[in-house]
C-alpha cells in the first residue's frame, strides 16, 4: 500500500463558528470541549479500505431529516488522489443514511482553501420504516476511501481552488 495522505484537525478558529452556526445550542465552552475530543479518521482493520469518520458530537435524526456535520477534519494528500466519502455501510443499510451529495469528493487542493479544507457532511435519514437515527459522540457515521485518478491527455486546467462546494465550477 502507498501512503499518500494524512488527516489533521482544522484549527479551533475554523471549527468554532461553523459549529455555532449549525448547532446554536452549544456554548463556546461546549464547542471547545467537543474540539478537544475530535478523533482523526482511522481504519478498523488492516483489510479495510475506508477510514471511519467519527461524529464530534451526539445528534438524532428523525426519518426525512437532514443535518450538516462539521467534522473538524481536513485531509492532506498527494496530487492525483481524491478522498471519496460514503455513509458507513451499516447505517446505510439500517437507516438508508445518505450523504446529500451522494458521494463526497475531497480534492487534493481543498486542503489549502481558506476554510482549511474543513470536511463537512450533510446527511439525511431516508428511513422508510420510521426509524430514528441516534449517533453518539465518537461514533463512526461516514467512511472515506482514497483513490488515485487520471486526467485526459489534452487537459489544461490551471485554476486554483479557494473554497468548498461549487468553488471549482467553470463559469
Amino acid at each position: 500500500m502507498r501512503r499518500i495522505a494524512r488527516f489533521h484537525k482544522v484549527s479551533l478558529e475554523q471549527f468554532l463558528p461553523v459549529v455555532k452556526e449549525e448547532f446554536p445550542e452549544y456554548s463556546e465552552e461546549d464547542i471547545r470541549d467537543i474540539y478537544e475530543s475530535i478523533e482523526l479518521p482511522r481504519r478498523a482493520t488492516k483489510g479495510s479500505a475506508g477510514y471511519d469518520f467519527f461524529s464530534p458530537f451526539a445528534f438524532s435524526l428523525e426519518p426525512g431529516a437532514s443535518v450538516k456535520i462539521p467534522t473538524g477534519i481536513r485531509a492532506e494528500m498527494e496530487d492525483d488522489w481524491v478522498l471519496e466519502l460514503y455513509p458507513r455501510s451499516g447505517l446505510g443499510f439500517k437507516y438508508r443514511l445518505q450523504l446529500n451529495n451522494t458521494v463526497g469528493i475531497i480534492d487534493s487542493d481543498y486542503f489549502y482553501s481558506d476554510n482549511e479544507g474543513h470536511i463537512m457532511a450533510k446527511i439525511t435519514n431516508d428511513s422508510r420504516e420510521g426509524k430514528m437515527l441516534e449517533i453518539s459522540a465518537g461514533m463512526g457515521f461516514m467512511q472515506g476511501i482514497f483513490l488515485e485518478y487520471g486526467i485526459t491527455v489534452d487537459d489544461d486546467a490551471q485554476g486554483i481552488r479557494n473554497g468548498g462546494f461549487g468553488s471549482t465550477t467553470i463559469q
